[in-house]
């Protein structure tokens, strides 16, 4: 008698289903800004003659990184089957790519959001979802124009100021600081452009920031203060044994509103 051969266990296939780690459309959005702008960093480090502004764009690119690393972990989180969703849905370039030096593989993010766009009605689709979760995609539209006015107007402040012998706005920090102190409408007055153009930039900052801390302001006090919304109009009643529970909890005579008669 010949022996049975013993089957190897099957490889798990791809599954759509199990790969499944869509996330809230507006936080799609979000990182596939993140990641176009995190790209075209590397073409402004490649492009630029000044050692500071590549020092400038490293430090916003560690910013975003932990945004990407955050984006990892709930992908991982909503993954149905983590080890599919890790190897064959390429999540192992998703943690590749938090890595700020490691740039390159942060296209990847990019060709999914695309992705996603084509298969759900295309970019029509998408603004109409936008529409629909306006509070969250409006939050996150804030926090991405907040990350490019820091960064832009740091280098901005930095190719101009840096050129004058007066300046004081000489180094990458100085220009990250003066930035992100006048977005906020601190103003602590340590770091300040000395050249026109260098107080024309610093304006355009400091109004694009009123409207950004003030919006971002308004979504947080809504956030807290609004009221609970009220109770759906076809929410179901409670249940039959419900009320009887809560009738028994509440004592003899309870059930129609009047007290128990007191035993003699």
């Amino acid at each position: 008698m010949t022996a049975t051969a013993t089957a190897a266990p099957a490889k798990p296939r791809y599954s759509p289903e199990a790969n499944h780690t869509d996330l809230p459309i507006g936080w799609e959005m979000f990182v596939f800004g993140l990641a176009v702008l995190s790209i075209t960093n590397m073409v402004i480090v490649f492009l630029s003659r000044l050692d500071e502004i590549g020092t400038l764009v490293a430090v916003v690119d560690v910013t975003i990184s932990i945004i990407f690393l955050a984006d990892f972990a709930a992908r991982m989180r909503k993954a149905v089957d983590k080890r599919l969703y890790f190897v064959q849905g390429l999540g192992w370039l998703d943690l590749i790519s938090c890595v700020p030096f490691l740039r390159f593989a942060r296209i990847v993010r990019i060709l999914r959001v695309v992705r996603k766009l084509r298969a759900e009605g295309g970019m029509a689709k998408a603004m109409h979802d936008l529409g629909e979760a306006r509070a969250s995609s409006s939050l996150l539209l804030v926090v991405f124009i907040a990350i490019l006015v820091w960064e832009f107007g740091s280098i901005a402040i930095e190719a101009v100021e840096v050129r004058d012998p007066n300046g004081n706005i000489k180094t990458a920090s100085d220009a990250l600081w003066y930035s992100l102190v006048t977005m906020s409408t601190v103003g602590y007055g340590d770091r300040y452009p000395v050249t026109n153009l260098g107080r024309i930039i610093g304006s355009v900052i400091i109004i694009v920031g009123v409207g950004l801390f003030g919006t971002l302001t308004g979504f947080l006090a809504n956030a807290f203060l609004a009221p609970r919304a009220p109770k759906p109009a076809g929410s179901p009643e409670p249940s039959a044994e419900a009320v009887v529970a809560a009738t028994d909890a509440a004592g003899p005579g309870m059930a129609d509103g009047t007290p128990a008669a007191s035993e003699s």
